[in-house]
């Protein structure tokens, strides 16, 4: 499974120059994950720098690995192409690498506004034990939603957009191939419009029961309903995407949630996709849905979806948990061998 998160900056924070250990001018010091080359990664210790007015220095208690598009990254399958689009807001180096590279980071302020010291926050930084972020960047977490779960927030926020690219009406059939992790936040979503009947096809059986647990009806991809009137395809292969067009129906609307890197998946346009008038669309986090852009911004975006992380019913989307000391092994191995792997946690 993969799906998507490219996030268009107008400027990245420099990075720091890379070595075994980059000792803080400061005194203080942080330790950080860093991809050296493809396929290896290891922690290093760098500079980590005095917070100033309008910042906030924050320890991480939990980050979460978005699989699918880290992996890409740790095995340095990032287009040429997209080695700019695909800069992550506080990523550090260059792809293909050395890069500090990630998006699922909560933590608590030590210093800053009186306002936010001691919040728990959520921010869309690295995999990092300690960091200082401008005051925008961190969203504090409502009351009623725990630390270890809002390392789904950045999928999340991916599976909001989507929806809102795909533009459902009650009681539509949706189909949502591909139960990885964004897939099945995007099959719970979906699943809670009026009306609607949703189903998760994916081709492993084992999915059913993370399906079931979030209240959506699985399938196989030889059993799944066709005629859909939205097919959202997040699985990242080629097959899942004929599945995708196999599975619409007439005038029915295909938005791609999934990011390829550098594959080029056969697509098999010669078949029903013209008779049956298909709509093949992107979606991508990176810029708020045009049919919302109007009214929302991005930060708007993700305070809504720190809202709907407040249900438990999300908890088994997260599959397992490791040390920070461990991220280096446990990358290379979601990386090569990831099984049934959706969300992982790093517990800091």
């Amino acid at each position: 499974m993969l799906a998507c998160l490219i996030i268009n900056v107008a400027s990245v924070p420099p990075a720091p120059v890379y070595g075994k250990n980059l000792m803080a001018k400061t005194g203080s010091k942080s330790r950080s994950f860093w991809i050296i080359e493809s396929g290896h990664g290891e922690i290093v210790t760098e500079d980590l720098p005095e917070p100033k007015k309008g910042e906030v220095l924050v320890r991480t208690l939990y980050s979460g690995i978005s699989r699918g598009t880290e992996a890409l990254v740790f095995n340095g399958a990032v287009p040429v192409t997209e080695f700019q689009r695909m800069r992550a807001p506080f990523q550090a180096g260059d792809f293909p690498a050395p890069v500090k590279y990630g998006y699922n980071n909560v933590g608590r302020v030590e210093r800053g506004p009186s306002w936010l010291e001691g919040r728990v926050v959520f921010c869309l930084y690295p995999h990092q034990t300690l960091y200082v972020v401008p005051v925008e960047a961190v969203y504090p977490l409502p009351d009623d939603v725990p630390a270890e779960r809002a390392v789904l927030a950045a999928s999340l926020e991916t599976a909001v957009n989507a929806l809102w690219d795909a533009d459902p009406k009650i009681g539509d059939r949706i189909a949502v191939i591909g139960a990885g992790t964004v897939g099945c936040l995007t099959g719970w979503l979906a699943a809670r419009i009026p009306g609607c009947s949703t189903q998760l096809v994916d081709i492993d059986p084992v999915k059913a029961g993370v399906a079931a647990a979030l209240g959506v009806r699985f399938a196989l991809p030889e059993q799944a309903a066709a005629d859909a009137d939205v097919v959202i395809h997040a699985s990242a292969t080629a097959d899942g995407l004929a599945a995708a067009l196999r599975l619409a129906g007439f005038e029915g609307t295909i938005v791609e949630l999934s990011w390829f890197g550098a594959v080029r998946p056969e697509v098999p346009l010669g078949e029903a996709f013209h008779s049956r008038r298909l709509k093949l669309q992107a979606s991508q986090v990176g810029a708020v849905a045009p049919a919302q852009r109007a009214r929302w911004t991005a930060r708007r975006r993700m305070e809504l979806v720190l809202r709907l992380l407040s249900d438990s019913a999300l908890d088994p989307v997260i599959t397992g948990e490791s040390h920070f000391d461990e991220l280096p092994a446990v990358m290379h191995k979601l990386a090569t061998n990831p099984g049934g792997t959706l969300c992982h946690r790093i517990l800091y």
